[in-house]
């Protein structure tokens, strides 16, 4: 299925496997790249040179192109920036707006500049930017969401801008897919149908506590970081919300603790990227602090198991999926089911 998106990126299929931290890790990358989608490698729990060397790991694995996914706000962004263009990265995507000379420097190198955005306005600013497509995330994705839903921030997206745009939130099935296109989308982007594959690092266990949850399991809380964060309903999360702003900072000092010692980052660092999020927005310390080490309490589900320790970044789609295919299966799946809607749909006219 030829779109601006395959088109663009040079991959068979108009579907992305979004960066997901601690998740999409070159084995996930390379199953979703040599199934035909594209695959992005989600950075911003790496270091420069494991950065460096799971962006290697990922080629020596496909030939097929693939992305990386990076945080602009981040106080090395140009490091790693930099580090893309060497590597002969094909896709560079954001989780937030990448400033106008990023954009500038990866264009100028050949690299497809794809931020996601929540709001149309973003979608304008990066578009006046010169980024080359835009990924359209609506409430109904996991992980730090916005208000507004896919069905109605996607078509004023499309009509907004000039680039391909792909959409993202609440996407698991051809049906999907379908759907998408129909409001103008150039593809679809997916994390937990992705998550939830063979492929996946994820320990089995957690894979287990996701394909239990229903929809109502899959909620919103600020009380991870102090920004509306959407994920699977546990006592952690609920003992989060029930915590005074004493009890929820000494918890957050011993998680930020933790984080530091395991990933080497100075306090002044985690502070600074915690602050970097607390722009503009009304954050305690400690969730400056949270926010600063969220990436651990990530880990500890994603990477140990440990879900009594850690939190699962969730889209509502959890609640309707059921099974763990390889990458290959999947994609073969959703695209066949896409071409059986759309010759239904046809049919039916």
């Amino acid at each position: 299925m030829e779109t601006a998106l395959t088109r663009l990126t040079g991959v068979r299929h108009p579907l992305v496997q979004t960066g997901m931290g601690w998740v999409a890790g070159p084995r996930l990358v390379s199953a979703t790249a040599n199934a035909g989608a594209l695959g992005v490698l989600a950075s911003a729990t790496m270091t420069l040179d494991r950065l460096r060397a799971a962006v290697r790991e990922v080629r020596s694995r496909t030939d097929a192109p693939f992305g990386v996914n990076l945080r602009a706000d981040a106080a090395d962004a140009g490091d790693r920036v930099r580090i893309l263009i060497e590597e002969g990265v094909r896709v560079a995507s954001f989780a937030l707006a990448p400033s106008r000379e990023l954009i500038g420097e990866l264009k100028d190198a050949g690299v497809v500049v794809m931020p996601t955005v929540g709001a149309r306005r973003h979608a304008e600013k990066v578009a006046g930017w010169g980024a080359d497509a835009v990924l359209v995330q609506g409430t109904e994705g996991g992980g730090h969401t916005g208000e507004v839903a896919t069905t109605v921030l996607l078509p004023q997206v499309v009509d907004a801008v000039d680039i391909p745009v792909v959409a993202a939130g609440g996407f698991f099935d051809g049906r999907g897919l379908v759907a998408a296109l129909a409001y103008g989308a150039a593809g679809i982007a997916m994390g937990t149908r992705f998550l939830l594959t063979s492929d996946s690092t994820v320990p089995e266990a957690v894979k287990s506590r996701y394909l239990a949850a229903t929809v109502r399991d899959v909620t919103v809380t600020r009380a991870v970081d102090g920004l509306p964060h959407r994920m699977l309903r546990t006592d952690l999360v609920e003992a989060l919300e029930r915590s005074g702003r004493v009890r929820g900072a000494l918890k957050a000092v011993r998680r930020a603790a933790g984080y530091r010692k395991l990933s080497g980052t100075s306090w002044r660092r985690m502070l600074q990227d915690g602050l970097a999020l607390r722009h503009g927005k009304d954050l305690t310390w400690s969730q400056v602090l949270l926010a600063a080490n969220t990436p651990m309490l990530l880990k500890a589900s994603m990477v140990d198991g440990r879900t009594d320790l850690g939190v699962m970044a969730s889209g509502q789609v959890a609640g309707v999926i059921d099974d763990l295919p390889s990458c290959a299966e999947l994609v073969e799946r959703i695209m066949k089911e896409a071409e059986d809607t759309r010759r239904r749909l046809t049919a039916s006219r």
